[in-house]
């Protein structure tokens, strides 16, 4: 089948390369030309494990491609993918400039029908608005078609290669067909094919990243309270993660999420929720509470220090959002290292993969520095405060960092190493809901 791919972010890029895999002639566009002359030649603008081996693998067979030219990709294409950002404006709604200045290119190019599906994450009723908008500039038929990604990054190709499910939503039998027939060899050991209505399935979408912030955010709660009490929310979480009810995923304690989806498509499904006069209430509470989570390891701190922060150095390990990614996105880290500074502190930066982003996004700051090794971002430390789970940093030489640090003292904002341990080599331990950390 061939393809056109519009956007080549984290979605667009890897179901372009996906499709590929899979035998598609696939032509991915974006009207960033520094990024297609990158692909062109090769780079991958993202760290996404799995991936440039996939680009590069399907580019040199000649079934994966990349223009800046959209009106070829559209003539080029049977089903056009949209896959280009929507990012939150002013009032929290998602901001749909960018899909619909794709919508009036792709009208302008039509030269017959096509099946235009949306990957991108947009506000319920967007598929019917689309579908109008392509109807009043085009005499060509269009079949415009919901199809939402649940990519984790990452895992993003392992998820597209290997889906949970995919949601189709139209009301198009031909259209069905189509997207049936390109999803068929991701699911043949199980028809994971999720039919329904645009509005359904976008719908979907912002209910599944709500639920799962939320789940995020009961537990961290749930941690604080933990604190408060004397209990020790490790244990909870076990207990309540073998509940089948409710399953051990996403109850991991600690500073909260960030990245390009979960903060994001909160903001918007509240806009959406309010102006359509159903507030959703425990998702708007997920979300303020997640933004003081953020805050939570900065206020440990600041009590095991008596707010004395100027002139101290703490070392920071993980800056990304989350592990497996370079996407520093809303990332809890970027709060913690943006409050220290304020502070009068000076911070020392280590990330396996997210150092030039996280650069890029907190530019150049006094007392700031950036380290490609973890030691030496801990050393001449008053404390280490960890903000992401990376694997390396799971078992790290405490004995190594108890000689380089200034000072003994950590704060675990994931909850990774054994305090008991830990208080053996001479550390004071802060974690998230465990026995004496409260504040």
């Amino acid at each position: 089948m061939r393809l056109c791919v519009v956007g080549t972010g984290y979605v667009g890029l890897v179901a372009g390369a996906g499709f590929a895999e899979t035998g598609n002639d696939v032509l991915c566009v974006d009207n960033d030309a520094a990024k297609i002359a990158a692909l062109q030649r090769g780079e991958i603008p993202i760290y996404e494990p799995g991936l440039e081996e996939l680009v590069e693998r399907n580019a040199r067979a000649g079934r994966l491609r990349f223009t800046t030219d959209l009106a070829g990709g559209v003539r080029h294409a049977q089903v056009v993918l949209v896959a280009v950002g929507t990012p939150s404006g002013p009032d929290g709604e998602a901001d749909l400039g960018a899909l619909w200045a794709v919508a009036d290119g792709v009208a302008a190019a039509l030269d017959g029908p096509r099946v235009v599906a949306t990957k991108s994450t947009v506000p319920v009723g967007t598929a019917a608005r689309l579908a109008a908008r392509l109807a009043a500039a085009s005499p060509h038929r269009c079949a415009v078609v919901s199809n939402p990604e649940f990519l984790k990054e990452g895992d993003a190709v392992n998820d597209f290669m290997k889906p949970a499910r995919v949601v189709i939503g139209t009301d198009d039998a031909p259209a069905r067909e189509v997207m049936r027939h390109l999803y068929a060899p991701f699911v043949r050991t199980r028809d994971r094919l999720l039919f329904m209505d645009a509005t359904s399935a976008e719908l979907t979408k912002y209910a599944a990243n709500a639920f799962l912030a939320t789940k995020v955010t009961f537990m961290n709660e749930m941690a604080n309270l933990a604190e408060v009490v004397g209990a020790d929310v490790e244990a909870v979480r076990v207990a309540l993660g073998s509940d089948d009810r409710i399953g051990p995923r996403f109850l991991f304690p600690g500073v909260g999420f960030g990245g390009s989806c979960f903060p994001k498509d909160l903001r918007a499904v509240i806009a959406t929720a309010r102006e359509a006069g159903a507030p959703l209430s425990v998702v708007e509470a997920a979300y303020g509470a997640n933004d003081r989570q953020k805050g939570r390891l900065v206020e440990k701190v600041r009590a095991h220090f008596h707010d004395a922060l100027a002139g101290r150095v703490f070392g920071v390990w993980g800056l990304s959002f989350k592990p497996r990614t370079d996407d520093v996105r809303e990332a809890p880290a970027l709060e913690t290292v943006t409050r220290l500074l304020a502070a009068g502190a000076a911070v020392r930066a280590h990330d396996p993969q997210a150092l030039p982003t996280a650069r890029a996004a907190l530019g150049e700051r006094a007392r700031l520095s950036w380290h490609e090794d973890p030691y030496a971002a801990a050393e001449g430390a008053d404390a280490l405060l960890l903000c992401t789970e990376w694997n390396q940093y799971r078992s790290p030489d405490f004995e190594r960092l108890r000689a380089t640090m200034r000072g003994a003292v950590v704060f675990d904002g994931r909850n990774l190493w054994d305090p008991p341990a830990l208080a053996a080599l001479g550390f004071a331990y802060h974690g998230i809901g465990r026995p004496g950390c409260a504040k």
